[in-house]
């Protein structure tokens, strides 16, 4: 089995995001309800794990050697729709229908409703725990896939993400793949006063998660989550200490809202909706035609996802 699916240009994966971003602040927009900042951010790091990264067959979901991922921070479903629809697990069309009552693309991931997510999620600190046992019944079933899961900064701090560190760390899951969106913001803050939400700024109030990580027997690797460079060779540390006994951590530093000026580095654009001005402006920002560009299309290697 090859160590990675594909090679995709970095201006594939940059149009793929540009699109990625375009489907989820239009759909939230459409829909009247989901969440941005945080798909956004993590767009560029679901692109490449989709199309450059895990070991899948979108015609064949449930294929038994394909890695799994699971979306720990959960509200950013439509984010990892957008990149299931244009990775080919359901059309593009469909993402439409997010959070109708009878879509298959609920408000957070629902793996009895949609073939090809590895978990239902929405509450957060659950996915790390999930990924865990995935990683520990891969290993004594004497299999190679691999488990990577993403969290949100903000989510690190629910204690269950603790205890599944620590147990991760004590079974020597090297096939276990954490990555950290970084972002720096989250949607609530530690209150400092009974009529305010806190501050929202930096959930970790500047404590340094990878030597944290690092004293639990991770791997640690740090990197620019928007730049394809950096995200590629922090997917080829996690890969190569996949056969070793210490679990990896990805600690990737991102914008909340990545791609539209008016949402990034804004904790209100943790959820939100344009408005017809500011989905104008997102269309030009992104770039995007009424199509996906056969640039892109012919950009994609398709041909083996073994």
């Amino acid at each position: 089995m090859p160590a990675k699916r594909t090679d995709v240009s970095h201006r594939t994966l940059r149009e793929l995001a540009d699109h990625g971003r375009w489907l989820a602040v239009s759909t939230v927009t459409q829909s009247k309800a989901g969440h941005i900042g945080g798909p956004l951010s993590a767009m560029d790091l679901l692109v490449t794990l989709f199309f450059d990264e895990l070991r899948i067959r979108p015609e064949e979901p449930d294929w038994p050697e394909r890695d799994r991922f699971i979306l720990s921070k959960g509200h950013s479903a439509i984010g990892l729709y957008a990149v299931m629809a244009l990775r080919g697990y359901f059309p593009v069309e469909e993402v439409a229908t997010f959070d109708k009552g009878d879509s298959r693309l609920q408000g957070h991931p629902d793996m009895t409703r949609l073939p090809g997510l590895d978990a239902s999620t929405g509450s957060l600190g659950q996915g790390l725990s999930v990924g865990l046992g995935m990683a520990l019944g891969a290993r004594l079933a004497g299999r190679d896939p691999r488990t990577w899961v993403l969290l949100g900064d903000g989510e690190v701090q629910e204690g269950m993400v603790w205890e599944a560190v620590h147990t991760a760390a004590r079974y020597r899951l090297g096939n276990l793949i954490a990555v950290v969106d970084c972002n720096g913001l989250q949607q609530y803050g530690w209150p400092a006063g009974t009529d305010d939400r806190g501050d929202r700024r930096d959930p970790w109030a500047g404590i340094a998660l990878g030597p944290v990580f690092d004293a639990f027997g991770w791997r640690v690797h740090e990197f620019d989550g928007h730049d394809y460079d950096a995200i590629g060779a922090a997917f080829a540390f996690a890969r190569d200490g996949a056969a070793g006994q210490r679990p990896t951590v990805l600690l990737a530093r991102t914008t909340k809202g990545r791609g539209l000026s008016f949402a990034e580095g804004r904790h209100v654009w943790h959820t939100g909706n344009a408005t017809p001005d500011q989905l104008a402006r997102a269309r030009t920002e992104l770039g995007i035609d009424d199509s996906i560009d056969d640039s892109i299309r012919e950009g994609i290697d398709d041909g083996g996802a073994a």
